[in-house]
C-alpha cells in the first residue's frame, strides 16, 4: 500500500477546502530561501532534496500510525535509504513513548472544519500521562514558527469534533543523529490561531481573485 502524502479535504456538502499546510504556504520563509541557495551552491537540486525528505517524513508518520494500530507497514514503494531514515525517526519516537503512558483516541484522522473551511490531519490526540493532549510529529532539523500555527489549526479541528486537549505539543524526531530530538509545549494558542486565521482569509481571497 502506497502511503499518501496529501489528502484532499471536502466539507459535508462536497465543497473542496484547503489543507492546513496549503494555507500556511502563503507565509514568507526567508530561512528556506537561504537554505535552498546554499544547496544550489553545492550542486544539489533543492526540489529533489525536499521531495526526498518529504517522503522520509511521510513514511515515518506511517510507521507511527501502524505502531498505534498494530498493523505491519508496507514499505514496497520506498528505497532502503528512505526506510532506514524513517526507522531512525521511529526509534526516536519509541524512546519518547517509553517515558509516557499513551492512550490514543485519534491517530492520523483527516478532519474538516465546517465553520472555517479548511482541513487537516492531526497526528495524535489522546491521553499522555492521563492528560488529553494533541501531539504533532515533525521530522525536521528544527521547529519553525509555521509549525506552531499548524498544530494550533489542528487544535481547532479536534475541538470542532468535540475533543478538547489540555496540552498541545510538537515532538521533533530527527531523521538522523545530527537532526536530534526535541519536544515543545505550544503556548499562546489564541495569538497563533489569529495568525492562521489571517492566512486562511488571504488564501481564500487569492483564490477568489484567480476565479
Amino acid at each position: 500500500m502506497k502511503v499518501e502524502a496529501h489528502t484532499r479535504y471536502k466539507t459535508k456538502d462536497g465543497k473542496p477546502v484547503p489543507g492546513v499546510t496549503t494555507v500556511l504556504g502563503i507565509l514568507n520563509k526567508p530561512a528556506l530561501v537561504a537554505w535552498a541557495n546554499r544547496l544550489g551552491l553545492q550542486g544539489i537540486d533543492s526540489n529533489k532534496y525536499v521531495d526526498e525528505k518529504a517522503s522520509i517524513g511521510t513514511l515515518a508518520h506511517y510507521f507511527i500510525m501502524c505502531h498505534f494500530k498494530g498493523i505491519k507497514p508496507d514499505t514496497s514503494d520506498y528505497s532502503a535509504k528512505q526506510i532506514d531514515q524513517a526507522e531512525n525517526c521511529l526509534l526516536s519516537f519509541y524512546e519518547w513513548e517509553k517515558l509516557h503512558k499513551l492512550t490514543p483516541i485519534l491517530v492520523e484522522r483527516p478532519l474538516v472544519s465546517e465553520q472555517y473551511g479548511f482541513g487537516g490531519t492531526p497526528d495524535f490526540y489522546g491521553e499522555v500521562d492521563r492528560i488529553l493532549t494533541l501531539v504533532d510529529f515533525k521530522t525536521s532539523k528544527a521547529i519553525w514558527p509555521e509549525m506552531y500555527y499548524q498544530v494550533v489549526a489542528y487544535t481547532q479541528l479536534v475541538e470542532e469534533y468535540g475533543y478538547h486537549p489540555s496540552s498541545v505539543r510538537i515532538l521533533r524526531i530527527g531523521r538522523d543523529d545530527d537532526e536530534g530530538f526535541e519536544e515543545k509545549q505550544v503556548n499562546n494558542l489564541g495569538k497563533r490561531w489569529e495568525i492562521f486565521e489571517a492566512c486562511l482569509r488571504i488564501h481564500k481571497l487569492q483564490k477568489e481573485l484567480r476565479v
